[in-house]
């Protein structure tokens, strides 16, 4: 456990000291490039979306893979309207605070 306990320390304080390299930078890039491939994966999904809501196919094909419109119900909880009828405490009554640790990259 003990020489778990130190690879964890040694491999935690390179991962510091090669933070303070080019990993800044390659993280940025990566996420742009993740940006830029989730917006065209969505455009293609909207045409999708559009097609088959308006009577067009609702699986289309591929060479590899196969998309599928599907349509669902979602129930979702109006807070507002909940606190308007019901009071903030009441609300608060059941809520749970916890803490969320993120990274933001933003370019220079």
């Amino acid at each position: 456990m003990f020489n778990l306990e130190l690879h964890f320390i040694h491999r935690h304080s390179k991962m510091k000291n090669d933070l303070n390299t080019n990993s800044i930078d390659t993280l940025g890039a990566l996420l742009a490039q993740i940006k830029d491939l989730t917006d065209q994966a969505d455009a293609i999904k909207d045409g999708i979306k559009e097609s088959a809501s308006a009577g067009g196919a609702k699986v289309v094909e591929g060479a590899l893979f196969k998309a599928t419109y599907v349509e669902a119900n979602r129930t979702v909880f109006d807070k507002d309207a909940f606190i308007k009828e019901f009071g903030a405490d009441a609300y608060a009554k059941y809520t749970k605070t916890t803490a969320v640790f993120s990274v933001k990259v933003t370019s220079r």
